[in-house]
């Protein structure tokens, strides 16, 4: 059942239920008039029968102990009774004009009979009363009706309330109970997706940082072993040069202290090359808009130059790309990334890379012929990192396969925002 059926059928029965009462209380209300009509035409009836044989002294007497309703009989000798003037009924205009008196000859009595119009007001507004007081009453139960079935009904959205508050206190389960409306049921189905989304984000980020770990020692591990390997022998040639010089300056001639010069020039100019390398791998030179297109060939230069056995092409733009130093080091570290899984993991034959300005937007692609797309595509290796750090920069990742019957080949699209422009215009442009 959805939640406007059952307010419809709670209210429906409840203010059912009170205009019935209401009907009672006016039904009471009219049997009592009618009652009243009734005795007053026969006490009415009862007074003219009594006025053909009374003696004028009995017929006075019971004139005046009669109880006529509107109406007032007397004997035509007697003045007309003291009338008490009611302001309040002269505010209300109720005050009635003054009515002709009609005289009428029952056996040997003269009788005046005038109406009574005060007696008529004071029935009229008695009615009135009640019905105010009846109207008052059903207004009152019909909002704490309406109070009580919409507090019960929506008594649920208490404990939506109490399992959104779990969720941002960093509980992993919301515990919603199971809901009977269809409304509350479809929320709670909401939030528990939401909870399931946020478990996943959270595990990515987990994931992300234990990533982020191993490849910052994979990085020391392998500036250490460079360090050892490469430097530390031409440090200890030069060492070696440096102390020999040092040690036998004296007995040397010129052209022995010159190839000792060349030494020393040879093993510094290697040092030189390695640290330059180093450097490189750590962060490319000049890395911003106007350098991006050349270190992306220089990047894609390095891959050519070893035995892959994969044919690299690059399709760069001539004018620098119009993108900020975060954003261009953003896509150089993604198609860093994506040349290395091509080399590594995709089995290709052929790989291209491409840069060009889209819209609001500077886009990298590199598309391959291999195996297609991976399991988890943003959630497995660096592909996380790359959507992480796209996601930084203002970016967004996207891979799809190439072929589209066999599902092989990738294609890898990796978007910044181009300088200048503001995130509602990238939303309309995307």
């Amino acid at each position: 059942m959805d939640l406007r059926r059952r307010l419809m059928g709670r209210l429906g029965l409840l203010l059912g239920g009170l205009l019935a009462v209401a009907m009672l209380v006016q039904l009471s209300s009219l049997r009592q008039d009618i009652e009243a009509e009734v005795a007053a035409s026969e006490r009415l009836v009862a007074t003219l029968l009594a006025a053909t044989t009374a003696s004028p002294t009995a017929l006075a007497e019971a004139l005046a102990g009669a109880e006529l309703r509107h109406l007032s009989i007397r004997p035509a000798d007697q003045p007309p009774p003291a009338t008490t003037s009611r302001g309040w009924t002269r505010w209300l205009g109720l005050q009635p004009a003054r009515s002709a008196e009609q005289q009428i000859r029952i056996g040997e009595h003269q009788l005046i009979i005038a109406p009574r119009p005060d007696s008529e007001i004071d029935e009229r507004l008695g009615d009135t009363v009640r019905l105010l007081i009846t109207l008052l009453l059903y207004s009152g139960a019909t909002l704490l009706v309406a109070w009580l079935v919409a507090d019960r009904a929506l008594r649920p959205v208490r404990d939506l309330e109490a399992g959104l508050h779990r969720l941002a206190q960093g509980e992993p389960d919301p515990a919603l109970p199971a809901f009977t409306l269809r409304e509350f049921a479809r929320v709670a189905g909401a939030i528990n997706q939401l909870a399931t989304a946020l478990q996943a984000a959270q595990g990515a980020q987990r994931e992300l940082a234990r990533q982020l770990i191993s490849v910052q020692e994979d990085e020391r591990r392998a500036l250490a072993r460079e360090l050892h390997d490469d430097m530390g022998q031409s440090l200890t040639a030069l060492n070696v040069t440096a102390t020999h010089l040092e040690r036998h300056a004296g007995q040397l001639d010129a052209a022995a202290v010159a190839d000792c010069a060349a030494d020393l020039r040879r093993d510094i100019r290697s040092c030189g090359e390695q640290l330059r390398h180093m450097l490189k791998t750590l962060r490319p030179h000049g890395l911003d808009a106007a350098g991006l297109a050349e270190s992306l060939r220089e990047l894609v230069d390095g891959w050519r130059s070893r035995e892959t056995g994969i044919e690299f092409a690059v399709d760069l733009p001539g004018a620098p790309p119009p993108v900020d130093e975060a954003g261009a080091l953003a896509l150089y570290r993604v198609v860093q990334e994506a040349l290395t899984n091509v080399v590594r993991h995709s089995g290709a034959r052929h790989c291209r890379v491409s840069l060009a300005e889209a819209g609001l937007w500077v886009e990298a692609r590199i598309v391959d012929d291999g195996q297609g797309l991976p399991a988890g595509p943003v959630r497995r290796g660096g592909l996380l990192g790359m959507a992480e750090r796209l996601d930084m920069a203002g970016g967004w990742l996207r891979l799809a396969a190439t072929g589209e019957k066999d599902g092989r080949g990738l294609c890898v699209t990796a978007r910044v925002p181009a300088r200048a422009t503001t995130a509602e215009q990238r939303g309309a442009k995307q």
